[in-house]
């Protein structure tokens, strides 16, 4: 047994440093690592392991920082569900107060927020579905078409962009952005993995300010339930996309946050404003955050290809 410890924090050993710390300031979260491990298994783990060198393995305490701020993002996270389990309802916030609170605030952003959401794509298992089935049902379409140029509306962490210019090593692709930070975020995980030639960040409100120039890939991911009016928001990118072109747009659904403004109750809420929007929808992964307790309403996301 310990000769097989030994052998995984050498094979991973970002990886074991985060689990080591961990275990060691937050031990409730003890079972994280080994979780996401059971459920997920080997690619799970390689690919945490590359995310974690390539963002924090060459900064002094960057790691422990990272680790700190998913923490905090977690537990704000599920004290705001424990309360809406209560009052089914999101808190009263308009976009102007959320962007002021969350978008344009460094220290939050920087601190807790992005390094929260870029974790959460492995260590919340709906989200590391999503991610696999962006992969598996998006980018290879992306992989197969003559035109791999794409879009990537509210970018947050760069996670997503991040992924389609590994997996597709010819794809150019642009953001979309209202804050600096993600931006700045974003260009930091795009260099780290040297893809930095191929990309580039427009700091851009797309509903007030539609770019004319279409593309045949595009992605938002988790943005709509940011937004007072989602509706307007997936019309400006429905005007973004190519005739023939393909989406992949996401939503967290029964699932608050500091900055989540509107409330879709389930997923079919989402599949009517995408055709009220007129897409059309090819596939969607509908995912837990965690298995439900009779009625109580768990954190969701919705996934969907559309046309």
């Amino acid at each position: 047994m310990k000769a097989e410890r030994t052998n995984i924090s050498e094979r991973y050993p970002l990886l074991d440093q985060f689990e080591s710390y961990l275990v060691q300031k937050y031990p409730y979260m003890r079972t994280l690592i080994a979780r996401n491990y059971e459920t997920f298994g080997d690619k799970w783990r390689g690919d945490l392991e590359n995310l974690l060198e390539r963002m924090f393995g060459n900064r002094d305490d960057a790691l422990r920082l990272a680790v700190d701020g998913y923490v905090t993002f977690a537990l704000d996270a599920l004290r705001l569900q424990k309360r809406f389990e209560k009052e089914r309802r999101y808190f009263n916030k308009s976009y102007e107060e959320a962007a002021a609170a969350v978008y344009h605030n460094e220290t939050y952003m920087t601190s807790l927020y992005l390094p929260g959401i870029l974790l959460s794509h492995f260590l919340w298992p709906h989200h590391y579905r999503q991610k696999e089935f962006c992969e598996i049902s998006f980018i290879r379409d992306i992989q197969r078409s003559k035109d791999r140029t794409f879009f990537d509306v509210g970018i947050g962490t760069g996670f997503y962009s991040r992924l389609v210019l590994e997996k597709v090593p010819d794809a150019v692709g642009q953001g979309f952005d209202i804050s600096k930070h993600s931006k700045q975020y974003t260009e930091m995980q795009v260099r780290s993995f040297g893809f930095q030639s191929r990309y580039r960040v427009t700091l851009r409100d797309v509903v007030k300010d539609t770019p004319k120039e279409q593309t045949p890939f595009l992605m938002s991911v988790e943005v709509l339930e940011h937004l007072e009016d989602p509706l307007s928001f997936l019309r400006a990118l429905r005007r973004m996309l190519k005739p023939g072109g393909k989406a992949f747009i996401t939503a967290a659904i029964t699932a608050p946050n500091e900055d989540h403004i509107y409330l879709y109750n389930n997923s079919e809420e989402v599949l009517e404003q995408l055709r009220k929007a007129d897409f059309k929808l090819e596939q969607c992964l509908v995912a837990a955050g965690y298995p439900p307790k009779n009625d109580e309403p768990v954190p969701l996301i919705g996934a969907y290809i559309v046309t």
